[in-house]
């Protein structure tokens, strides 16, 4: 259920309790933490912080640990899923959820015992009523109570009709509440979104309760600021550029190398007239931001919005905020995202993820600034390769569409590719390439289609992390069907697939060959725009055409398990509530066996 108060529900709750935290590995959740651990700590409030990075991780970690605690706190992830079947808790664990991934699984929402949501009720989340997901267990044992009965009254016929009547009157009126059920749910869930960033929501428990800090306010500004710089969310539009020179800047910021179109000749050229239309000398641009002359540092702003306007950038600026630690050192609300990614994603071996989190986590002190300008460092790297990989995407043509959606996979050997073996890094490439390759393609339709990436995460064992991102177009709401779409397509044509991550449009698969199963998601993409629906049928191959079939099935479109729970809700067993057909468990299901992660794998149980 959702929490109305939530220093009273919350906060003054696990206040005298020792509490186990969960937190995803993404810089908002981070940012989050700080400012809980920040709370804790001024009120000595005993906690153990586990970071996870995905579903199976939670479940592993929640079964080592359950015993001890009574109260978790989950920030960043457990909202879009049935949290308690996949834990399967005792009656006695209560979850604090705080979390900005939407839609909000309905068990969560309706389950007042053990999940207590800490997201904010602004959001416009469109929950569907109690009524039209839930039905009472009492009704339908009146109905199988009926059909058991086989004695014929004995008064008379009418009766015995009426009763026929009744029966069949009930029969019908479920089966039509369970098909607007399933259309009820899948209209719900077929998105998946972000709300309020959870270090928002943290930092105002914190004002609520007077303790808000000035250290708080820059974590939560960092949160907000990671939503923006992943386009969840609608400062001089340029990555680093304080800590870099201008023109590595330029050339290496998603938003200026898709304008200029970087990776051509002509691109580069026209990156050299803007900086000559600005008149700043090319060796001031090319050396480090904070030698630059002072005169020309002053009115860097102006002169480059001014210049902008001139090659059709007129959004180049975007307010955005700063924060100085003492005289000298002074960071960017999102160059602090870009470090913090960096660090959390750095592909070494030699160091594990909890590791990398707790690096990452100490990184936003202002303590550990020798941590946060090794994350800068990394960070640079990291946007280099990126417009490194873009270039080598768009120059040769690897971007290639496959009807409905573009499709783009970065084969083993490419340079760098092991940066984007995970899904963030993968993500933030993948809608940096669309955003290019939309500014460069004239082909109006593909501008207006969503991007499929997948990049190699283990070549020992032929593992491949595949993501999905929305059309890159104006009108845009930042929703994303691909969760659904990846799920519906792996069963559909029984490939063998992974959802073990938080985003649900992140998913891994055994190998590229069985990519080709999941491009029969193209079905369903283009079931989900019914005015595309005859095109499909015209040109598709046999695993589209099963796609379509699957999506168009009503048995399938909303598919939630048992329809039925006790009012008032007291438990949120498997018995109960709706199950959500594998979404983001740690198990997949192909050919009648179930797999699971085995050490970065899959292997069957």
């Amino acid at each position: 259920m959702f929490v109305s108060d939530f220093r009273k529900e919350f906060y003054e709750l696990v206040h005298n309790q020792r509490v186990l935290l969960f937190v995803a590995s993404d810089v908002d959740a981070l940012c989050a933490c700080k400012i809980l651990q920040a709370l804790f700590q001024c009120d000595h409030v005993q906690y153990t912080l586990v970071p996870v990075s995905g579903w199976q991780e939670l479940e592993t970690a929640f079964l080592e640990h359950k015993e001890q605690f009574s109260y978790f706190i989950l920030i960043n992830c457990g909202a879009n899923v049935d949290l308690l079947e996949i834990l399967q808790p005792d009656e006695d664990s209560v979850f604090f959820v705080c979390d900005t991934h939407r839609p909000v699984n309905v068990v969560n929402v309706y389950n007042d015992t053990q999940i207590k949501l800490l997201i904010k009720q602004e959001d416009d989340l469109e929950v569907p009523s109690y009524d039209d997901i839930f039905r009472d267990e009492a009704e339908d044992e009146d109905l199988s109570g009926s059909d058991s009965d086989g004695s014929e009254p004995s008064e008379k016929r009418t009766r015995l009709e009426e009763e026929i009547l009744a029966r069949t009157t009930k029969r019908r009126q479920r089966r039509e509440w369970e098909a607007r059920r399933r259309d009820i749910l899948f209209d719900y869930e077929q998105y998946e979104y972000y709300g309020t960033s959870s270090a928002m929501v943290m930092f105002d428990l914190a004002w609520m309760m007077s303790k808000d800090l000035n250290d708080m306010l820059w974590w939560a500004i960092v949160g907000l600021t990671d939503q923006w710089v992943h386009d969840k969310i609608t400062h001089l539009r340029l990555a680093l550029y304080q800590h870099w020179s201008l023109h590595e800047s330029l050339y290496n910021t998603s938003y200026t190398a898709a304008r200029f179109k970087l990776w051509s000749v002509h691109g580069q050229k026209r990156l050299q007239e803007f900086l000559a239309d600005m008149g700043l000398p090319l060796k001031q641009v090319k050396q480090k931001f904070q030698s630059m002359d002072v005169s020309l540092k002053e009115n860097l702003r102006e002169m480059i919005e001014e210049s902008a306007n001139k090659f059709g950038m007129k959004d180049m600026r975007v307010q955005t905020f700063s924060i100085h630690f003492g005289f000298k050192h002074k960071f960017l609300a999102s160059d602090v995202v870009f470090a913090t990614m960096s660090l959390m994603e750095n592909p070494e071996k030699d160091s594990s993820g909890t590791d990398h989190f707790i690096q990452a986590l100490d990184s936003l002190s202002r303590s550990n600034l020798d941590k946060l300008y090794l994350g800068l460092e990394l960070a640079k790297k990291h946007l280099q390769a990126t417009q490194q990989t873009i270039a080598s995407c768009l120059c040769t043509n690897l971007v290639t569409s496959q009807g409905p959606f573009l499709y783009c996979s970065l084969m083993e050997g490419t340079p760098d590719v092991t940066l984007f073996s995970k899904p963030a890094s993968l993500s933030l490439l993948s809608r940096h390439l669309l955003k290019s390759f939309v500014h460069s393609t004239k082909n109006r339709r593909c501008k207006m289609l969503p991007l499929v990436m997948a990049a190699p995460l283990s070549i020992e064992q032929g593992t491949v992390t595949v993501v999905g991102i929305p059309p890159e177009t104006d009108s845009s709401d930042r929703k994303n069907f691909f969760g659904r779409a990846f799920e519906k397509a792996a069963e559909s044509t029984s490939s063998r697939t992974l959802h073990n991550h938080f985003d649900l449009s992140a998913c891994r698969v055994c190998s590229h060959a069985s990519i080709l199963g999941i491009l029969g998601v193209q079905g369903l993409l283009t079931c989900l725009d019914p005015a595309g629906v005859q095109s499909l049928l015209t040109g598709l191959n046999s695993a589209g055409v099963q796609g379509l079939l699957t999506c168009l099935n009503p048995g399938h479109l909303g598919r939630a398990g048992p329809a039925h729970m006790p009012r008032p809700c007291q438990h949120a067993g498997p018995a109960h509530m709706p199950r959500s057909c594998r979404r983001a468990g740690p198990h997949c299901f192909a050919n009648g066996k179930v797999w699971a992660s085995d050490q970065g794998g899959l292997a069957a149980e």
